[in-house]
């Protein structure tokens, strides 16, 4: 179906609801977290009644992005006519919010993930997007709804976080086109880049001293790696979203071609985080092996079993894709 067809059906849908849930993926990272708050506001600004709601809290970094905490944990119990699921791939990454949304008449998903599993009743699945914020802006365009300041800064920062500054390949003519036409109605660059790129708290840096202490090569130094245990956390008063975009330091190390982070979840449950510098190495492919996924250069998943195991058996997958591809 046409992405015109899809907005429309969308905005169709919004008009004949009134209650409207907005929901994210667990673990929310910037296109996340401004995808569904940029959403959630436009639809309280159509008259909507509003609920954003997200299984763990607001990042400090992006905690700007909310000044009047739109953003709460799951409730059950309420009933909604739409819900929307907003760059989450697939419907088991919504975490406990998925457990309290099934009282609903629509469920919307808008994502960029290829490894979206189309688990809506509505699917706007548009891999080309470099990010989700983007889609939500296309469907704002496409329903003539004003982008306040407010909302921009929100779908500048989705669009920023998820292309690395614009840096990353996924980033298209069209994605410089949206961020300007933001600029435009009044996203404050300065701001955001002062909050979520120029100010970290000290806690990050000690977790970023504990990874450039411990982090390994192998595979003739084209694979990066490191664990981030409970105890790093303990030890450096740091919490998991002070690990965000800390696997980028080691992936521009110059012979690295994949970097990876194993992360401890529970004892037998390790979170793997995997990026690519090249287009002939898919780490999507890889996560999809187990069980996991996202896009060509950045991908995950969670793994079960003996930590060193799990360890053994992505480096051997990340191995084999070096192998075959150079």
């Amino acid at each position: 179906m046409k992405a015109s067809r899809i907005i429309q059906r969308i905005l169709d849908a919004v008009r004949e609801s009134e209650t409207v849930c907005v929901v994210g993926h667990v673990r929310p990272d910037g296109d996340c977290i401004g995808a569904q708050l940029g959403l959630a506001l436009a639809l309280k600004n159509q008259g909507k009644k509003v609920v954003c709601w997200n299984q763990d809290p607001m990042p400090k970094k992006l905690a700007f992005l909310d000044p009047d905490g739109l953003l709460t944990k799951p409730q059950k119990g309420r009933e909604f006519d739409c819900v929307f699921a907003t760059d989450c791939a697939s419907y088991e990454r919504l975490g406990t919010a998925g457990e309290c949304i099934m009282k609903r008449k629509l469920l919307i998903n808008i994502d960029h993930h290829p490894s979206n599993t189309r688990y809506g009743d509505v699917n706007w699945v548009s891999a080309r997007e470099p990010s989700t914020g983007e889609l939500i802006f296309k469907l704002m365009r496409g329903g003539n709804w004003a982008i306040t300041p407010e909302i921009a800064d929100c779908l500048f920062t989705a669009i920023s976080t998820d292309t690395g500054s614009f840096q990353y390949p996924s980033t298209r003519p069209a994605t410089y086109y949206v961020a300007g036409k933001l600029v435009d109605r009044g996203a404050d660059l300065a701001k955001i880049c002062d909050e979520v790129y120029q100010s970290y708290p000290l806690s990050r840096v000690r977790l970023l001293r504990h990874m450039f202490n411990h982090f390994r090569l192998t595979h003739n130094d084209r694979i990066a790696y490191f664990w981030l245990r409970k105890a790093d956390y303990s030890r450096t008063g740091a919490g998991p979203d002070d690990s965000e975009g800390l696997i980028d330091h080691i992936r521009a190390i110059e012979p690295v071609v994949v970097a990876c982070v194993f992360e401890e979840v529970e004892p037998g449950l390790t979170r793997i985080s995997l990026r690519s510098k090249s287009d002939r190495v898919d780490v999507n492919e890889i996560a999809m092996k187990f069980g996991g996924g996202g896009h060509k250069a950045a991908a995950g998943a969670r793994v079960t079993g003996r930590p060193m195991t799990v360890q053994r058996q992505v480096i051997n997958a990340l191995k084999k894709a070096l192998n075959s591809k150079h």
